[in-house]
């Protein structure tokens, strides 16, 4: 069932439209809450910087974040140590 609704989103002065899922409204309802609460704490750091600009950092503060997060979650290197351990213990076990 295609159950989308449209909705008016508030940000940095200006009004988006979208078309969402239902079940995602409160997640993104809170990512507009959050662009424009870091989009008015920089203005009152940079109070001359175009909105434009402004939007820029947001951007990079959210995207540094996110590959901070993705960083912080990267199982690879746990995995092939416990994959080189596994093959150490194989050969072993093998050779007695």
């Amino acid at each position: 069932m295609n159950d989308k609704i449209k909705i008016n989103l508030q940000m940095a002065g200006a009004t988006y439209p979208a078309t969402i899922d239902r079940k995602d409204e409160e997640m993104v309802r809170e990512a507009a809450k959050q662009i424009n609460r870091r989009f008015y704490e920089k203005q009152e750091q940079y109070p001359n910087l175009p909105t434009e600009r402004m939007m820029t950092l947001v951007a990079y503060q959210f995207a540094l974040e996110t590959l901070q997060l993705k960083q912080r979650h990267d199982t690879e290197p746990y995995t092939d140590k416990i994959k080189e351990l596994t093959a150490l213990l194989d050969d072993y076990f093998n050779g007695l």
